[in-house]
């Protein structure tokens, strides 16, 4: 049997975490369309149909905007997608599915980016800067990596990432990352994030904090059930575009999960064990408790160190 290896690897060193680490990207590859679009969508589905208000946020005043993301994504995923994707203007569905504005609740069918958000597998945020600087101003999340859509909306750039060791208010990669956004133009740009979860679950709201074992009052993950079986390394692709009209800011998060263990398969697994396990002994206390990792770390580094030794 074909094992399927994984799409992306930043693990390999090439996007080390508590990084900013924005590259340039090529409109062609802007979005992934993958062989799970529609099991994706079909939990997007679900989502909005049992827990609409988790999911999905909007400013009163940002349908323009989100009508500019769906007027970008629309003639995107006709032209690159052609196989899973048909239509004309902004009137695009899935192939195999009914349309978005269907498989929407009620109360979300005149959202533009709710419909947009059911077409792709990327998550949708619109940012939008005030005085404080960019803030959410509107959202489609639906696959969260430890974090709420709730409790982030409206919030500034800055105050979003506050409880990311290194990034919070006042700190040097907060203004870096707040001239980015500012200097952004016609260009695309795109950055990686891993994390290692238990499990397959693409909603993966609860923070890391959240997740504290009480016997150790550490976060921890695999304690029931070991990380052969149960570890999912969880890559997000974040791609950031301003929008021409509004100048609003595009954020899409585009969630791969594979288990850990398909690195066993991989040609280069060698490599990338050895520079898994580089990363994750890099790490200090505090980044390790913000990722949950702090009490698996060590039977994470042994599993890969034998990954690596069996090459």
């Amino acid at each position: 049997m074909t094992i399927r290896q994984p799409t992306h690897t930043p693990y390999d060193g090439s996007s080390k975490l508590f990084t900013i680490g924005l590259k340039p990207l090529e409109i062609e590859r802007w979005i992934e369309v993958d062989e799970f679009l529609l099991p994706h969508l079909a939990e997007k589905q679900r989502l909005y149909a049992d827990i609409p208000e988790k999911v999905f946020v909007e400013e009163a005043d940002t349908r323009d905007a989100q009508s500019e993301v769906l007027a970008l994504l629309s003639p995107h995923l006709i032209a690159k997608h052609p196989r899973t994707h048909f239509g004309a203007g902004s009137d695009v569905e899935v192939i195999g599915l009914a349309s978005a504005t269907d498989r929407l609740p009620p109360a979300l069918r005149e959202a533009p980016l709710a419909r947009a958000s059911l077409l792709v597998q990327e998550d949708l945020i619109l940012m939008r800067r005030d005085e404080r600087g960019w803030r959410l101003a509107a959202g489609s999340l639906c696959f969260p990596s430890s974090w709420s859509l709730q409790e982030k909306f409206g919030k500034p750039l800055q105050e979003i990432h506050a409880p990311v060791p290194g990034f919070g208010p006042g700190t040097r990669p907060a203004e870096l990352i707040n001239r980015m956004f500012d200097g952004l133009q016609g260009q695309a740009v795109e950055r990686f994030n891993w994390s290692i979860q238990a499990g397959d679950a693409l909603y993966h709201p609860l923070s890391n904090i959240q997740r504290i074992d009480r016997a150790t009052n550490r976060p921890t993950r695999f304690a029931d059930g070991d990380i052969n079986a149960h570890a999912f390394m969880r890559v997000e692709r974040q791609t950031l575009r301003k929008l021409p009209v509004s100048s609003d800011i595009l954020f899409t998060i585009r969630i791969h999960l594979d288990p850990l263990k398909v690195l066993d398969a991989h040609p280069d697994r060698a490599t990338l064990a050895a520079s898994f396990v580089e990363q994750l002994l890099a790490l200090d206390q505090q980044q390790l408790d913000y990722k949950g990792l702090t009490a698996d770390r060590d039977r994470l580094v042994a599993f890969l160190n034998g990954i690596a030794g069996s090459a």
